[in-house]
């Protein structure tokens, strides 16, 4: 007889695992089956690894960079590429270690296998050795995550044209890089390559880097790319990858013709492809749309039992938006009356040097909107804190509502912006005004401080520019 069960939840990423342990703390007898490691890609292969090679990188720059600080270090520091992806790894597989303790903590059984749907109450987990096993379930949550996107013609062999994944574990550091596409993967790779000493080159098809955030944060990062030598071509796109032995010629249309380079690593981050394929969603009829699956605001299918979140749904394919798609769905599940995700205060964050981040509209997009508007911008070149630590590129940029005040955007680009949106988020979400920042005081000296100067330039108020 199948083991049955209130909730079973269908990938071990920042979704499911959420899902998970927010369904046994509301009293549920709860499973998840997963195929790989706990934790998903986002621990195992995103955002968790990667903050652990950029953070190699950023302590080599700044040992670099030790002089200006008045310290005096013998002969040239050099990076051991070996132990920087071990050490990856190993916090990698510290943060999956977490999510196992998390389970056991929260008695949630945890399958592993590849599942599938069989019909509208029962999954099955097949494992290594082809055993199937057949688990039933009142609930079901399908969290199956995202893979790397291929472009036409260019696909990722693993070894001179490689996805994030291999990005993680290349064997020894090459000598030159290319990256096609400036999203986030793409950028953020980009920048620990380079801090590596790797000759790279960024090509992305739109007209600006980090084509979502606002043009003024684009454009202050592609400065930031050109002074650490990253050649960046933009409105162009790869046509072709021809391999000569240890290299890569690349073919380039630009707009200026086409252009060849070569590279002995080729980098495909065009974005991602929701995992629909192969876990029954035909066998039941649940419903896709466009490569997705489509959901109601509280993630029903359209099978009444049968709920999806994360990356396959059409929603931003983030770790922090799929855990909050997870709370609410299993609090819905659960009888209770959760808000539905507000998806107009959800911020992002690119953890580039500096870094990036962001909530709200852009500038072009209240434009198109027809708000009337004002825009509040503090340079960190005027911050205390900012020059003090020598990282005073970049700014904040506040977008306000001419007529309520109410905050519409906020963009940041500077050292440690991604741990200052929240405040913005937070203030966003209740509706919070340029005055009302103003006259929240902020400690001093710190970088959070240009968030209070850049509310009050917006009313040419502000006091240190």
């Amino acid at each position: 007889m199948a083991e049955q069960y209130d909730l079973v939840v269908l990938g071990s990423g920042p979704g499911g695992y959420v899902a998970a342990i927010r369904g046994a703390q509301l009293g549920m007898q709860v499973a998840v089956i997963e195929r790989a490691e706990l934790g998903g890609i986002c621990l195992n292969w995103g955002c968790i690894p990667t903050k652990a090679l950029l953070k190699s990188g950023q302590i080599l720059n700044d040992i670099q960079a030790a002089e200006k600080f008045g310290i005096h270090i013998e002969g040239t520091a050099q990076p051991n590429f070996e132990a920087i992806i071990t050490r990856s790894r190993e916090v990698a597989a510290r943060m999956s270690k977490g999510i196992e303790y998390l389970f056991k903590k929260n008695n949630i059984t945890v399958i592993q296998g590849e599942g599938k749907l069989k019909d509208t109450h029962t999954l099955t987990a097949t494992n290594e050795k082809g055993e199937i096993t057949d688990i039933q379930a009142k609930n079901i949550i399908l969290a199956t995550g995202a893979r790397a996107r291929e472009l036409p013609g260019l696909a990722i062999d693993g070894k001179k044209i490689i996805g994030y994944r291999q990005a993680l574990t290349l064997p020894k550091l090459p000598e030159s890089l290319l990256v096609i596409g400036s999203g986030a993967i793409g950028t953020e790779l980009a920048f620990f390559y380079n801090s590596m000493g790797v000759k790279v080159t960024i090509v992305e098809f739109l007209p600006n880097v980090v084509p979502l955030e606002d043009e003024d944060v684009s454009k202050q990062l592609a400065r930031e790319l050109k002074k650490r030598k990253i050649e960046v071509m933009l409105s162009s796109s790869v046509t072709k990858v021809d391999i000569f032995g240890n290299l890569c010629r690349v073919t380039i249309d630009t707009p200026k013709g086409t252009v060849e380079r070569e590279a002995e690593i080729v980098l495909s981050a065009v974005g991602i492809a929701a995992n629909i394929e192969n876990i029954g969603l035909e066998t039941i009829g649940i419903k896709t749309e466009k490569g997705k699956i489509v959901v109601d605001e509280y993630y029903h299918t359209n099978i009444q039992n049968i709920y999806a979140i994360g990356d396959i749904i059409d929603t931003p394919a983030l770790a922090h938006v799929a855990s909050a798609e997870a709370i609410t769905c299993v609090e819905k599940i659960a009888g209770q009356s959760p808000v539905p995700v507000d998806y107009n205060n959800i911020p992002s964050a690119v953890y580039t040097t500096p870094e990036v981040a962001s909530v709200g509209l852009t500038e072009k997009a209240v434009q198109d909107k027809g708000i009337e508007y004002r825009i509040g911008k503090f340079p960190f070149t005027a911050s205390g804190k900012a020059t003090a630590v020598s990282h005073n590129e970049g700014f904040v940029k506040l977008i306000f509502d001419k007529q309520t005040d109410k905050l519409l955007g906020a963009h940041l680009i500077g050292y440690n912006v991604t741990e200052m949106i929240a405040e913005l988020v937070v203030s966003k979400k209740l509706n919070g005004t340029a005055k009302d920042l103003i006259k929240s005081i902020h400690p001093h000296p710190t970088m959070s401080e240009a968030i209070m100067e850049a509310a009050a330039a917006a009313h040419d108020e502000v006091i240190h520019l």
